[in-house]
């Protein structure tokens, strides 16, 4: 039951966008290609430029350190891919530290408090929006849903693993939580 109640909120919560003006999108880290974004990641920073230009958010923090064999941590491509497409580099924050979504909220909230940053706006995939809200929330962050309005997750064949690897991973943070 639990595990169909999780499927369900999973699925259903991938639609759920909250457009309010908040300090800082947080842009969680995927895969880099050498010093290009993967196209997971890239809609994410595409996203993140669509709520800064359309003043949903004054700062993006760009989240994920480096992954083995990488020569630039994710968001170190995600800034200057950002900057690339014309947003000023000063209103754009990076923690190079992080290597799954948890760590990327910490360090992410970590950046927004020496930034005096309270509010922010969460960006990633529609199905990976559910455990990162609870992660936020359980990190101490104001924060706001905005999942991606376009995916590379687009047909049956590449939603379905996606989705089972996020109710994986979601009920197994739920079910850890009383030992954390």
């Amino acid at each position: 039951m639990f595990i169909s109640y999780s499927a369900y909120s999973i699925w259903s919560f991938s639609d759920e966008i909250q457009l309010v003006e908040t300090d800082a999108a947080v842009v969680l880290g995927a895969a880099v290609w050498d010093d290009d974004p993967s196209p997971v990641l890239r809609e994410r920073i595409k996203h993140a430029i669509w709520l800064y230009e359309n003043d949903y958010v004054d700062k993006i923090i760009f989240t994920g350190g480096k992954g083995e064999g990488d020569k630039y941590a994710e968001s170190e491509v995600a800034r200057n891919y950002a900057i690339e497409h014309n947003i000023d580099p000063d209103d754009i924050l990076i923690e190079t530290k992080s290597e799954i979504t948890e760590e990327n909220l910490k360090y992410a909230n970590e950046v927004g408090v020496e930034e005096n940053l309270n509010t922010f706006t969460i960006v990633s995939d529609p199905l990976h929006m559910k455990r990162a809200m609870l992660m936020a929330k359980n990190t101490g962050m104001e924060a706001y849903s905005s999942p991606t309005q376009s995916s590379v997750y687009k047909t049956w064949e590449t939603k379905l693993p996606f989705f089972l690897r996020e109710l994986f991973f979601y009920v197994g943070y739920v079910l850890s939580l009383p030992f954390r």
